[in-house]
């Protein structure tokens, strides 16, 4: 059971000159030097953090999001020296890929020298970090003085938080604090890439694209466990149910007419449908409850951006109880959204033969 406790709201000008010298940066690093949790924005989601060397402050991450045990977290950093603390080696590849895309939305991970705890680490011999691109969240852990563990600051399985209303609807009383920086940028969480071994792997696609990695230290591979599996999950985003809204998701690949047919179908069950679908297919279909605008296939960045917002947003109504998603491409940041959207519907995908 999750602590009760009254949450403060803080907000900030992410634009102000120094951060650090505000008080809710000020406010926000000494709750997390307490071991308390504290939300706060990054360039991906709103991340839910706590000192990652207290054992205290991961428990009460675990208890406030209900997040499953063997499910690790990725330690953020304020400067990338300080992968040099938890990290027993760093390799050349993964040494590039820090000069490259530190800070922003990539996690590496790094072969673990035992100092954070089993909690952060779940119990592998591996360690997740990441040196955030958000200029808010990088004042509060150089102000804090400590490596942050910060998974997605909402219920474990629900979507992800792009905005600081999102945090208020699912964790209001579970947590200590919620810094307000506005919207976030990426819209959906980090990519992570495995550098502990020979041979890099992407664990998790993200904010970076398999192309723009490959660019840098080129060829790497795509784990076979992003699919499934059963073995305990490696890097947060593997196992699990995961950006789910309250209504039952299911993926729709293939023309605008088959997409049709699976609403004709499901209404004719009975089932009050909602759609999520692009900019360029509004209005296009009928039969249906309620429609969600999830950006433009012409910019799949907005997509993303969009993403988890829409998904939200069809909980605030509760007029659907099956929501159709339409596929998008899996080119560059599409695969990212894609796997969002698996993950939401528990790889319920329907494609058009």
């Amino acid at each position: 059971m999750s602590e009760q406790m009254k949450t403060r709201y803080l907000s900030v000008d992410s634009d102000v000159d120094n951060l650090t010298e505000t008080g809710a940066v000020r406010t926000a690093a000494a709750l997390l030097k307490d071991n308390l949790t504290v939300a706060f924005p990054t360039e991906t989601v709103y991340g839910l953090g706590g000192n990652a060397e207290s054992r205290e402050a991961i428990e009460r991450i675990f208890r406030a999001k209900g997040r499953p045990a063997d499910n690790p977290l990725i330690a953020h950093v304020a400067r990338k020296d300080d992968v040099y603390r938890y990290a027993s080696s760093v390799s050349e590849q993964a040494e590039q890929l820090m000069d490259a895309f530190w800070p922003g939305p990539l996690t590496i991970i790094f072969p673990h020298n035992g100092t954070l705890p089993e909690a952060v680490t779940a119990g592998l011999s591996t360690v997740a970090l990441r040196m955030p691109g958000h200029p808010l969240a990088l004042a509060i852990i150089e102000e804090a003085g400590v490596p942050v563990a910060a998974p997605s600051a909402n219920t474990s399985g629900r979507p992800s938080p792009t905005a600081a209303v999102h945090v208020r609807e699912d964790l209001d009383g579970k947590i200590a604090a919620i810094v307000d920086g506005g919207a976030t940028g990426v819209g959906v969480e980090s990519t992570v890439v495995d550098c502990s071994s020979e041979k890099p792997a992407i664990l998790r696609p993200g904010g970076i694209t398999k192309e723009e990695i490959e660019n840098i230290i080129g060829s790497v591979e795509v784990d076979s466990a992003l699919s499934a599996g059963d073995e305990a999950p490696r890097s947060p985003g593997m196992k699990y149910t995961h950006y789910a809204p309250n209504a039952a998701v299911t993926v729709v690949s293939g023309s605008d007419r088959f997409f049709q047919e699976q609403i004709n179908n499901a209404a004719a069950q009975g089932r009050r449908v909602g759609v999520l679908v692009p900019e360029e297919k509004k209005d296009l279909f009928t039969g249906v409850e309620e429609e969600r605008i999830c950006g433009s296939v012409n910019d799949m960045a907005s997509v993303a951006r969009d993403l988890y917002a829409s998904l939200r947003s069809f909980d605030l109504s509760g007029r659907s109880d099956l929501i159709l998603a339409m596929a998008v491409p899996e080119t560059e940041i599409g695969q990212a959204i894609m796997n969002r959207l698996r993950k939401a519907a528990g790889n319920r995908v329907i494609a058009e033969k």
